[in-house]
């Protein structure tokens, strides 16, 4: 039997601790690895498709995962979004059935996951008719690395079992596997933990910052299940999914505009 082909991939980097993470649970639930991900961080890149060429040609570099030798592995100069896309056309070996982005340091929570590189790539991979797995880890007193990878590996057990493209979006509370409190399906938060500030502005340069957002969180969105530590599951549709059933209005056929 033919086993399922696995993209894995981040914003984070290829040198992070959890992606090294992620793989190994792949790999440990039996799926054909291949690792594919920004040679630096990419983080906030959403689904951008941006790479660096050198005379025509996407930067692209053998590396190794520790504790995962054998495994191919490559370095990209691009966003993870561009990767997802190139894996599809079979960039890095035949293309994926899934695609696995993350870990991140750090939630996606709430309608911010639209900047977000790691589910950037998964809207990206569900796009080109993949299924699709974003995983995040709050920050902490951690990371509890090994909470997140056993999170993943019951969501990826779950997306397995889906045979059309779907996004999984999972967020993981910062805490040991003893203190989880279990897996959770959520809503989207109407904003995310964090926002983006203006720290300085001045001639010729701005500064950003981020600053904690103190709102009641939604009672059963992603945010308030993470902060009574519950790992959360998300369904995300691409932005480009028809919608024309929620227009207000019927479009008038015309020969121009006014």
């Amino acid at each position: 039997m033919t086993r399922l082909r696995a993209l894995v991939t981040n914003d984070d980097g290829v040198s992070s601790d959890g992606l090294c993470w992620l793989a190994s649970t792949a790999v440990d639930l039996g799926l054909d690895v291949v690792v594919a991900a920004p040679a630096r961080d990419a983080s906030g890149s959403s689904a951008a498709l941006t790479a660096v060429q050198s005379d025509g040609r996407i930067v692209v570099e053998k590396q190794e995962l520790p504790g995962l030798e054998g495994l191919p592995v490559y370095g990209v100069a691009a966003a993870p979004g561009f990767i997802a896309l190139i894996a599809t056309r079979g960039a890095f070996g035949a293309p994926p059935d899934v695609v696995l982005s993350g870990i991140n340091l750090g939630a996606n929570t709430g309608n911010a996951v639209l900047h977000s590189g790691t589910v950037g790539a998964a809207m990206t991979a569900r796009v080109h008719g993949c299924r699709a797995l974003a995983v995040s880890l709050a920050v902490g007193d951690g990371p509890h690395w090994e909470t997140a990878a056993a999170v993943a590996r019951q969501a990826l057990s779950w997306l397995l079992d889906v045979e059309h493209p779907v996004v999984l979006n999972v967020n993981v509370p910062d805490v040991a596997e003893h203190e989880l409190r279990g897996v959770r399906r959520a809503t989207l938060a109407p904003f995310g933990t964090v926002q983006t500030t203006i720290a300085e502005s001045g001639e010729g340069f701005v500064r950003l910052g981020v600053a904690d957002v103190h709102r009641e969180p939604e009672p059963g969105s992603d945010d308030a299940l993470v902060a009574q530590q519950y790992a959360t599951v998300t369904a995300l549709n691409p932005l480009c999914v028809d919608a024309e059933a929620e227009l207000p209005f019927e479009p008038a056929l015309t020969s121009g505009l006014p």
